[in-house]
């Protein structure tokens, strides 16, 4: 397969540059790089920063909705040793000011409507401040700002241990976290991704997730690797998605299942043209079996799940679309599409004792931990929490790293329970909320639910399920908490129901369970985090 032998990401530009270079590889509404176009333009880039006095090591960043500049700005980095740090373009100002000032980046490339938002004198690392698409509050254009240089460089020598990319952890609690992922270990998932999803050269993935979501750059990454074409959208839009499916040619689609559901909720949408469809991924959040068996009739085609981490470079394991056909033949076959599928691309998953290093049998709760190349190089300027994640240690060639989410094997399967901080101990009982929500969103009235823990006087804690209802369904909090008896052991049952219009959710789609428990915890000496 092409590019086993690359190293780096910038081997694999330079491959396909010579490759395929009047090929397209981005397109974003009319706009089309082809390879050959995006080595120059890349080379041009990094010819500007190295005016800037960037080099081996120092960190860029990247505040923008669009692909193209984010993958321009990320190879130009890699060509000088640098490194690209996209940020969250969803924060507010003190939280993006956290992280320019944390990631010690030295250049920043900005979308015009985000420029308001950049403390520039609380930054005083900044060498130069570019915009994406044209000049705003004095500050110059990318195509302008790189115009003057050459465009060629040869680029520095790297190994596949060296820095590639820092993404930031969402920061569901506390302060997010710098991951920074290594070439060695982002070309893994290339390969990995490419053989497992069936996508080659004159495949088009169709990728509507931001870029400083992992899935999001690695689908970038994916396309670039494999020769394929990315058609980018700076944001998804349900309607624009599905006409750019016949539109575009669009084979391939990494969604999350909000997406689907979304779609699914269009006009017109199942009679749609999905005929270039050949594979949906998921993930990214839990899909309800009701949802993923809609999706699969409506676009008709393969579904693969996946379940991965950014500390992992994207993909742990994954569950192939024969798991899927089988399950939606018969029925009595789907009780794989409640588990994540099996370790995929070489990684190794055992079961762990919670906060321990014992691995446990199969069938028996515990942390999941992982090993495998794309494992992270380590959290940036925090010593500590990579100690923590890498309780054995690290090496270039993987290292067992502790997740944090919960979860059994069993017949080679991955099972996800939840994460190890959302987990209930109520009376002395562990209860994994994923458990429950697994069952209540079977109710015909539940739209979307999470269970938390909030405080009991008697048991420490006990369970309550927050609740949106479908439209125009009703369902009271004693209807509701008598289905669940009638399916889960009592201890497990929610004991109050709270409905909600929607639920909190970061930009990647992740449940944030902390907004709905802070409430229930103000004030205490002890919070469920």
């Amino acid at each position: 397969m092409d590019g086993v032998a690359d190293t780096t990401l910038v081997d694999t530009l330079l491959r396909q540059a010579r490759q395929r270079p009047r090929q397209a590889a981005i397109r974003h509404g009319t706009r089309v790089l082809d390879f050959a176009g995006l080595e120059a333009a890349s080379a041009r880039l990094a010819r500007a920063l190295q005016a800037l006095g960037v080099g081996r090591g120092d960190r860029v960043a990247c505040l923008s909705q669009h692909h193209v500049e984010c993958l321009l700005l990320t190879l130009a980095a890699c060509r000088l040793g640098a490194v690209c740090l996209p940020v969250n373009w969803r924060l507010a100002r003190d939280e993006l000011r956290y992280i320019l000032d944390h990631g010690q980046a030295v250049f920043l490339l900005v979308d015009e409507t985000f420029v308001p938002l950049i403390d520039l004198p609380a930054l005083p690392r900044l060498r130069a401040v570019v915009c994406t698409e044209r000049a705003a509050a004095g500050l110059p254009a990318l195509e302008s700002w790189m115009a003057p240089w050459p465009a060629s460089l040869e680029p520095v020598a790297l190994q596949g241990d060296d820095d590639a990319l820092q993404l930031y952890s969402s920061g569901t609690t506390g302060r997010p976290k710098g991951v920074v992922l290594t070439h060695r270990g982002l070309l893994s998932t290339c390969l990995t991704v490419a053989g497992d999803w069936g996508f080659g050269p004159g495949d088009v993935n169709g990728n509507p997730l931001p870029t400083f979501h992992v899935a999001g750059m690695t689908m970038l990454l994916l396309t670039l690797w494999a020769g394929g074409q990315t058609v980018a959208f700076s944001t998804f839009e349900p309607a624009e998605f599905i006409e750019a499916v016949a539109g575009e040619g669009i084979t391939h689609a990494f969604l999350v299942p909000a997406m689907l559901l979304f779609m699914l909720q269009q006009p017109g949408c199942e009679q749609a043209d999905y005929r270039s469809l050949r594979l949906v991924a998921y993930g990214g959040s839990p899909i309800s079996e009701t949802l993923l068996r809609r999706s699969m009739q409506a676009f008709g085609c393969d579904f693969l799940q996946v379940y991965g981490m950014t500390e992992v470079s994207g993909p742990i394991s994954f569950l192939m679309p024969e798991d899927h056909r089988r399950a939606l033949a018969d029925p009595a076959l789907a009780a794989p599409l409640r588990s994540a599928g099996r370790a995929a691309g070489g990684a190794r998953v055992r079961i762990v004792e919670p906060l321990g290093t014992r691995e446990l049998p199969e069938g028996e709760v515990g942390e999941i931990w992982v090993e495998s190349v794309r494992n992270f190089k380590g959290y940036w300027r925090d010593a500590p929490a990579t100690q923590q994640a890498y309780p054995l240690g690290r090496s270039p060639d993987g290292g067992w790293m502790r997740t944090g989410d919960a979860g059994y094997l069993r017949d080679g399967l991955l099972y996800i329970h939840d994460r190890i901080k959302d987990m209930i101990i109520s009376g002395g009982e562990n209860i994994y909320p994923a458990e429950v929500e697994n069952v209540l969103v079977a109710h015909p009235a539940v739209a979307d639910c999470a269970v938390i823990g909030v405080p009991d006087e008697v048991w420490g804690e006990s369970v309550k399920a927050c609740v949106v209802l479908r439209p125009g369904a009703r369902a009271s909090a004693d209807e509701l908490i008598a289905f669940m008896r009638e399916r889960l052991a009592r201890y497990k049952c929610p004991r109050s129901v709270d409905f909600h219009d929607e639920l909190p959710r970061n930009p990647s789609g992740k449940l944030l369970k902390r907004l709905l428990r802070e409430p229930y915890w103000q004030g205490r000496s002890r919070a469920v985090n």
